[in-house]
């Protein structure tokens, strides 16, 4: 990944960030002002004027800011601007860094055309250079992963990609692939993924100091999903290869954490497999004992995303950890609550909720917080075994998925789920169409009050 960022010694560029309303007003040099003038430049949101500085240089750019005072308006910088070295000015936002940052990402891993040197941003000697280029790298991690399609991303391969991530931080890592899941008490996990000519696994990360206050991290690692025995529609599986997506937020977080050092030990546990068809393939009406205990009816072979993490959220919680986050792209019910932009987040911790709402608003990295709304447990009664996997009657599906994974957690001291969606329908500033880590900042933010190094 190129450095989109430049230090602040090197000679730049000014952009002039505008506002439309301010513009007449706004503090600019009198020979910017008059080519603007002469230009008939309005400061539309999203707009960029070249500026002339003689015949044959630049003096800069104007770039228009958005009247809703959009904190990542910055990130639509690197489409626009000509490779080169830039510089922010006028009514940037503590942000403007950070989007412009996201902004420069590209996956052209599959394309013969690369997409070439791209510009950077100068730095100004008060930003945090290190903490900018760590959130780029996580984001761009997490981007990479989910947009990679699953022909080149299968449980080995996710795998190999959490080996890189451990080896380069010095952490230690160790799977349980095959066959050796169910020997090893993951019952679910296995039965999940064996139908896939690709093994399933579960991959166990772990690093920092054991005195420290211990945080895991679980991640849904479904790398192509069909559906199963109640397969999908084939428009319903053109994204599935983002299906492993909380398996990427793991490892972006992950990354975040142990790249700050913070004072954690860190665990990181992404069951990784794919859900194929097969005539091994688990069925509809099936009963599964998990690794917990608890008996589990199939009422959905597509409700497999809350199997696997069930195994993996009660190995998490035999340590009690102090505090357990899992990701997972779970239910199309949280996008038709919430829609793309907004994941769902749980949890019983009053604490914890109020400090995440405070960071996603000061990060720009938005969640909002649902119910585990216990009444709706009993749509997860089975008459047959000690839960279904499928709420009945159709209703509240992401609060019903939340309710199941609860049944798995009781140790730990605070549990957090976050329901995500891993993706960009459409391009805005910094948030390019496709991939997307969410909800990784406002963690990190909250990670470093509570534990900094």
């Amino acid at each position: 990944m190129a450095d989109c960022f430049a230090p602040p010694s090197d000679p730049s560029l000014p952009i002039w960030c505008v506002t439309a309303s301010g513009f007449e007003t706004q503090d600019l040099p009198a020979a910017v002002r008059a080519f603007a003038q002469a230009a008939g430049f309005k400061a539309d949101a999203g707009k960029l004027l070249a500026v002339p500085e003689g015949a044959e240089r630049l003096a800069g750019f104007l770039f228009g800011l958005p009247a809703n005072g959009d904190p990542f308006a910055a990130g639509a910088l690197p489409g626009l601007l000509p490779p080169g070295t830039f510089h922010l000015a006028g009514e940037k936002n503590p942000l403007s860094a950070l989007a412009f940052g996201l902004g420069t990402y590209r996956f052209d891993r599959y394309r013969a055309k690369k997409a070439g040197e791209l510009p950077r941003l100068r730095l100004d000697p008060a930003d945090d250079a290190e903490g900018l280029r760590r959130t780029v790298e996580a984001v761009t991690l997490v981007r990479d992963l989910v947009n990679t399609p699953a022909n080149d991303l299968g449980p080995a391969e996710l795998e190999e990609a959490a080996r890189r991530l451990s080896a380069r931080h010095g952490a230690q890592m160790r799977s349980i692939v095959g066959p050796a899941l169910a020997a090893a008490n993951f019952p679910l996990i296995h039965a999940v993924g064996r139908a896939a000519a690709r093994a399933p696994r579960l991959i166990d990360m772990t690093w920092g100091d054991p005195s420290h206050p211990k945080l895991t991290l679980v991640g849904k690692g479904v790398c192509f999903d069909t559906g199963g025995l109640d397969i999908k529609p084939s428009a319903g599986m053109l994204l599935m290869k983002k299906d492993m997506g909380g398996a990427a937020h793991a490892l972006g977080l992950a990354h975040m954490v142990m790249a700050r050092g913070l004072k954690v030990r860190l665990r990181v546990l992404i069951p990784a497999v794919e859900n194929a068809i097969a005539g091994d393939a688990f069925r509809p009406g099936d009963i599964l004992r998990s690794r917990k205990g608890l008996t589990v009816e199939i009422g959905n072979t597509d409700a497999e995303g809350r199997l696997v993490l069930a195994d993996a959220l009660a190995l998490a919680d035999d340590e009690a950890p102090d505090l357990m986050i899992d990701f997972a792209t779970l239910t199309g019910a949280a996008r038709v609550a919430l829609g793309p932009q907004l994941p769902p987040a749980y949890t019983e911790d009053d604490a914890l909720a109020e400090e995440l709402a405070r960071h996603a608003a000061g990060q720009n990295d938005p969640l909002w917080r649902m119910p585990l709304w216990k009444p709706y447990a009993g749509m997860l009664d089975s008459k047959s075994a000690d839960i279904n996997n499928a709420g009945a009657g159709g209703f509240a599906g992401s609060i019903t998925a939340a309710l199941f994974l609860a049944r798995f957690v009781a140790a730990a001291r605070s549990w957090l789920h976050l329901d995500i969606y891993a993706w960009n329908p459409s391009a805005r500033p910094g948030r390019p169409e496709g991939g997307e880590a969410q909800t990784i900042r406002a963690l990190d933010a909250l990670l470093v009050e509570r534990y900094g190094a």
